[in-house]
């Protein structure tokens, strides 16, 4: 069950074309945000971007005046607000081109209002919430990684990581919530030009399950965006409770 999330006092500026979609993002984030700006097309977006420095953005991709992938990248130029876009898109792909050209999530259409909100609140949450990097402690379901120390425990039992295990960790934890694709990790991790991300992330994010988890079955500190990559941190239901 997905939590209704506590009102903050964020800024959110909705970038869509069809009044009926701006009604229900602004119905679905009443209770979740102080105010909420609109931007029909590219260009107001981009101005909207530069003189209201919105907490967070939502994009959808079907603009009128340029494509959403185009218009993602040149709101990062910009800014370092969280995105959060809107697509009908099923194609992985397409996901995953987002996710580089510098969204944060994503929710696919048709979507449930509640989930939606507290997305945009888990994304508002954690762009203003300290970035560990790579040293300081993190910290998912019982699992603790300080990377200062260089050590990791699970209900204050050591676990031990290999250094790879140590750079996927890092990683993801980097900016803990945000979705990371296979690609991005693979480059993150293995720093090569070529490779098979998805091969080489899988063997090993798998022994690291095994360490780090609970129930690796039902992974709760590494999840998994399917088709799409991995993100650090609990379930959205208990990060919204």
């Amino acid at each position: 069950m997905v939590m209704h999330p506590t009102r903050t006092d964020a800024t959110v500026l909705v970038i869509d074309d069809e009044p009926e979609i701006r009604h229900v993002v602004h119905s679905a984030l009443r209770s979740t945000v102080a105010r909420v700006l609109d931007a029909a097309d590219g260009r107001s977006a981009l101005a909207a971007v530069k003189a209201q420095t919105p907490d967070l953005i939502v994009l959808d991709l079907g603009l009128p005046d340029q494509s959403g992938l185009d218009l993602c990248r040149a709101i990062r130029a910009h800014s370092l607000a969280p995105i959060v876009v809107l697509t009908a898109r099923h194609i992985e792909s397409d996901k995953v081109a987002l996710l580089n050209a510098g969204a944060d999530d994503y929710v696919t259409k048709p979507f449930s209002t509640s989930e939606f909100a507290a997305r945009v609140a888990a994304q508002i949450r954690r762009a203003r919430t300290a970035r560990p990097g790579t040293s300081g402690t993190v910290e998912a379901d019982g699992m603790s990684v300080n990377f200062t120390s260089r050590r990791a425990q699970r209900a204050g039992t050591p676990v031990r990581l290999t250094p790879i295990e140590w750079a996927i960790m890092r990683a993801l934890t980097a900016d803990p919530g945000r979705v990371y694709t296979h690609q991005q990790l693979f480059d993150a991790v293995w720093a090569r030009e070529f490779g098979d991300a998805r091969q080489y992330l899988r063997v090993h994010i798998t022994n690291l399950r095994r360490k780090v988890e609970r129930d690796p079955t039902h992974p709760r500190v590494i999840i998994t965006e399917p088709g799409v990559g991995y993100r650090f941190g609990t379930p959205l239901a208990q990060e919204s409770a």
